[in-house]
């Protein structure tokens, strides 16, 4: 008779203790960031952009670089309002990422000119393991890339930069000089248009002129004025 009673209550003391614990049970786990480790050249920066771009026209730039085109287009964004100037720099970016990067964010945009600005950012790395040769590969793949699809290339001479604020000491100047002499070298032996970033910002130090730049790196509101005069000729050029 006893136990007749007492299973009952034990199952309705179980059921009252589910639903009390039932709160916590369903109290969900928090979602795990999703890993962007295999996305080494940051494919997913520009992907939804590049979706929302109009039709191109036989006028159309793309502008493959990193931190100098990007904050370019940050610090001065009335230069960008031309539909036809698209610009895709990513801060931080080395030469084998714009490499990786050149089918999504140039080859499908269906430009009608590229324009490269590479290598300092491989300069300044901290592995030391980047030579003049191996950005000019880099480079040279890309130029390869474009031609095969009939886009144009403007090859840039990199800005002077006299020391990079976040790595004192390493003396970028004259390896940016030898990067420059061996890009100016390659765009005359493939007969493509130089946009030559160094000579107008030059200081005697061979540095960038301390009223147009930021940090010696990037270049200011004025730097970039002065980037904007000689990149439209070398647009109206690879245009004609």
């Amino acid at each position: 008779m006893k136990l007749k009673l007492i299973l009952p209550a034990l199952l309705l003391s179980a059921g009252v203790y589910a639903q009390q614990a039932k709160p916590d049970t369903a109290a969900k786990a928090p979602a795990a960031k999703e890993d962007f480790s295999d996305d080494w050249a940051d494919l997913r920066h520009y992907a939804a952009e590049n979706k929302t771009l109009p039709a191109p026209t036989n006028k159309r730039v793309v502008f493959l670089g990193s931190s100098i085109f990007e904050r370019w287009k940050a610090l001065v964004p009335s230069y960008f309002t031309n539909p036809d100037y698209i610009d895709r720099g990513i801060s931080g970016q080395i030469a084998p990422q714009l490499l990786l990067r050149f089918r999504q964010d140039v080859i499908n945009l269906k430009p009608k000119a590229v324009i490269i600005l590479a290598g300092s950012n491989d300069i300044a790395g901290s592995q030391g393991h980047v030579t003049t040769e191996r950005i000019m590969d880099n480079v040279a793949s890309m130029v390869e890339l474009a031609k095969l699809h009939h886009i144009k290339v403007i090859l840039c001479a990199y800005l002077p930069v006299f020391d990079y604020p976040w790595r004192k000491g390493l003396q970028p100047a004259e390896k940016i000089i030898a990067l420059n002499k061996a890009v100016k070298a390659y765009a005359a032996a493939n007969n493509l248009i130089l946009l030559d970033y160094f000579t107008p910002l030059v200081d005697s130090r061979n540095g960038q002129k301390a009223e147009l730049t930021l940090d010696g790196v990037h270049p200011n509101v004025a730097g970039y004025q002065i980037m904007a005069k000689v990149t439209d000729e070398a647009i109206a050029k690879a245009l004609k």
